[in-house]
């Protein structure tokens, strides 16, 4: 009698796998941990100069309305005096550029650059 033996492929993850994936996940997390503060600041920044826009009709007035709105949403990123505001068919406009940094390691860095104009 004949004995067939069979192999079976083992399946899943390698230890390395694993560790590297953990790594990478924990970066992610990180990284996702730290950018989420960033953008909940630029919805409000947006908010802040939309809102600016409809209630000044004055470049102060403008500015003014925008550094109270900051203080009660805590925008540290930007200011009044940063804001550019023209006016383009008898509409306040109001244009606004920042950047923000996430340092990742060393001289790693991620930067984001927003800039956007109210309608």
């Amino acid at each position: 009698m004949q004995s067939i033996t069979r192999r079976t492929r083992q399946r899943g993850l390698s230890f390395l796998s694993l560790v590297f994936i953990g790594v990478v996940a924990v970066a992610l997390v990180a990284i996702g941990g730290q950018s989420v503060p960033i953008f909940v600041e630029y919805q409000a920044v947006l908010k802040a100069a939309k809102k600016a826009a409809r209630e000044g009709s004055t470049v102060p007035e403008v500015r003014a309305s925008f550094d109270r709105s900051a203080t009660i949403d805590t925008i540290t990123s930007i200011q009044g005096k940063d804001l550019e505001v023209t006016k383009h068919n008898e509409r306040v406009q109001v244009s606004f550029s920042y950047t923000r940094e996430i340092h990742l390691v060393g001289p790693a860095y991620l930067v984001y650059r927003f800039e956007k104009q109210t309608p």
